[in-house]
């Protein structure tokens, strides 16, 4: 059975995208068969894999509208060895079409249940923005991996999310909890950020992921290339702190 995560956070620019690619990239650099689904209008995950948006014949537009299966528009993006369900501007147009659909926040839960035994990992990265294709993505989840800035705004962001997860749980996914936080772009030598990440590690405890994701600017100049920092340059620093949190990703879902 695929385990389901959201890479999900209300803030912008925390680097929700670059997460994603990576823990895909990681993941499939250990042995896992993963499956990348872009819920981002903007389709700079698929764009980031290597996958071209504006040559998709098919999209998760087409799965969510029920016009095309996972194993019809999911491609598989080559140099990262894990299959893209890719997106592209067509997306933004279905906020308006789901509205009036019957189960509409639960179409891609529906359609990634056919290919629940093709998948070791399903990873959705989710639009800032608490939206239906949000919705989509959090409704289908096991688990929400947070990917946060150690400073102070992220908190407050924080805050709103963990709601957002307590309201889909209660009335659309009891099944769905928060994972892990995990710390991004994480400089030591910034007093605030060691301050704030001692505060994440007292207030929530396990819940914090071991691995940290440094500041790097080799994982900031792999997207230009249209690949994972993970593919782009494997000795970098941030590269190697990916395949990191993969491995200790697959040990604390084994422990779930």
């Amino acid at each position: 059975m695929a385990k389901i995560f959201c890479i999900a956070n209300q803030k912008g620019g925390v680097g929700k995208t670059t997460t994603t690619v990576n823990l895909a990239a990681g993941l499939a650099k250990i042995g896992q068969r993963v499956l990348l689904v872009d819920l981002d209008p903007q389709g700079n995950a698929t764009m980031g894999s290597g996958v071209d948006k504006r040559a998709l014949e098919l999209s998760v537009y087409d799965v969510l509208l029920e016009s095309a299966s996972i194993k019809e528009a999911a491609v598989k993006a080559e140099q990262c060895g894990y299959h893209v369900l890719g997106a592209n501007r067509e997306l933004a147009g279905a906020e308006v079409e789901l509205v009036t659909l019957a189960q509409r926040e639960k179409r891609l839960k529906a359609a990634l249940a056919a290919v629940d035994k093709d998948y070791d990992f399903v990873l959705i990265d989710c639009p800032p923005s608490l939206s239906m294709l949000t919705l989509n993505g959090l409704c289908s989840a096991n688990g929400v991996v947070v990917p946060m800035q150690c400073e102070y705004f992220a908190l407050e962001g924080l805050t709103d999310l963990v709601n957002t997860i307590k309201q889909v749980h209660a009335n659309l996914n009891p099944d769905l909890q928060v994972i892990g936080l995990l710390r991004v772009m994480y400089d030591p030598r910034i007093t605030l950020q060691s301050q704030v990440s001692e505060q994440l590690k007292d207030h929530f405890g396990d819940k914090v992921f071991d691995t940290v994701i440094p500041r790097n600017v080799r994982l900031a100049e792999a997207p230009s290339y249209g690949l994972p920092g993970v593919v782009f340059d494997a000795s970098a620093k941030g590269s190697i702190a990916f395949v990191e949190f993969a491995k200790e990703m697959v040990k604390r879902i084994k422990k779930m």
